[in-house]
């Protein structure tokens, strides 16, 4: 081959684990994805896909880096230099990018790993091309456990890849690879995180929030939406779509007829589960999925999520069930979802002394009184639908209706 190229190489995980045809399946769902990611940022591509690799060529493999790494289904990217299999031009390479990073009193060490079968093995390659670079730069040390910096070699039948960095990516299957769900998102820390683990595990994605009108918060609709922007970022050239539901006629009824305050949350709950079940079929979602934590807050007890539970038959998912609060903002930071300054976004609603182990009969009657179903139905007749695209409000629907 000519001189050497720059080009960024892919890795995916368990993918590679699957049976012929399903990773066939799979490997093609990540390839469309990469390439309405890096279509919408304009930037001009082409791939080649050799055992266990994507290599993905343009003229800004950093940009291209940077897209693709926050895509599911890919473990880690590395920008590379391609070379000739050849020795000599690999470890010409290895020099010339050990050089810009090394230098007299550092550590070093190279991993190496080869393709082909016969002749010298990882370690032996990875010893030429190390001794190759401590004769070329003087004052180095050798260090396999703890160095100062690692340069990775691969030796494939097309030719050899150097590189010195691995930028993480998020892992887990291809976004569209297992169906639609429906995610409840709210303003707050936990439910963004919950459709994002979702959103890894292959899941496409609508959200709903319901929007309690003057019992909440005045931000707590802006932060919801803003949430759903955020998390658009993770499924770039898809679009990620919202509903928007108008449940104020919930908390006037429960205050009009003077529902035990105790038992709210868990009719609220409940309630939004209701509401995601009868929009379920039109989203094509398959399940429903929420950002609640196993004792997290009253609401959340083991006794409280079974009465929750019953106001629907369809799946219910809980990622983040066994998760501290410290892990999901973890996660949350990462992600970029997380605010420190989100503003207004109390619930007016919230009693005192919420039930932690409400009784499904009593919480039963309560809902027949307030006429649950008829609350329902007038929820569905005021909907509002917004779209997020590359991490932009597209289009706000404004409002519609649905009839269950």
């Amino acid at each position: 081959m000519g001189s050497p190229e720059k080009l960024v190489m892919v890795r995916y995980g368990e993918l590679f684990l699957k049976s012929e045809s399903v990773k066939h399946h799979f490997i093609g769902m990540l390839l469309r994805n990469i390439g309405k990611a890096l279509s919408a940022s304009a930037l001009a591509y082409h791939y080649e896909t050799p055992r266990g690799r994507i290599l993905i060529y343009g003229n800004h493999p950093e940009k291209i880096a940077e897209v693709v790494s926050r895509i599911f289904g890919i473990v880690d990217v590395s920008i590379c230099t391609r070379t000739s299999t050849r020795l000599e031009d690999i470890s010409t390479e290895a020099i010339s990018l050990a050089s810009e990073n090394l230098h007299e009193g550092m550590s070093f060490a190279v991993r190496a790993k080869r393709q082909q079968k016969t002749g010298l093995n990882s370690q032996e390659l990875g010893t030429l091309i190390g001794s190759a670079i401590y004769d070329h730069i003087p004052g180095l040390q050798v260090d396999l456990d703890n160095p100062d910096y690692e340069l990775f070699v691969e030796i494939r039948d097309f030719g050899g890849l150097v590189f010195d960095s691995r930028i993480a990516a998020p892992g887990g299957l291809p976004w569209g690879t297992q169906g639609r769900v429906l995610a409840l998102l709210s303003s707050g820390i936990d439910s963004p995180v919950a459709s994002w683990l979702m959103m890894k595990r292959g899941c496409e994605i609508t959200h709903l929030h319901l929007d309690a009108g003057r019992w909440a918060g005045k931000d707590v609709t802006d932060a919801a939406i803003e949430n759903h922007r955020r998390l658009s970022r993770w499924c770039y050239g898809n679009p990620l779509n919202m509903v928007i539901a108008n449940s104020e006629f919930l908390y006037d009824r429960m205050d009009q007829l003077r529902i035990p305050p105790r038992y709210r949350c868990v009719i609220c709950k409940r309630f939004m589960q209701r509401v995601a079940g009868h929009l379920m079929e039109k989203e094509g979602a398959l399940a429903i999925v929420t950002g609640e934590n196993l004792g997290q807050v009253a609401s959340q007890t083991l006794a409280n999520l079974s009465v929750i539970s019953e106001a629907v038959t369809v799946p219910v998912l809980r990622p983040l069930i066994t998760y501290d609060k410290e892990e999901t903002i973890t996660l949350a930071r990462m992600i970029g979802t997380f605010d420190a300054h989100p503003g207004d976004l109390a619930c007016r609603a919230v009693p005192s002394m919420p039930a932690t182990a409400a009784v499904l009969e009593t919480v039963k009657e309560s809902e027949q009184k307030m006429d649950i179903d008829e609350i329902v139905r007038k929820t569905l007749s005021d909907l509002r639908f917004v779209t997020a695209v590359n991490c932009e409000i597209l289009k706000d629907g404004g409002p519609r209706c649905f009839s269950p």
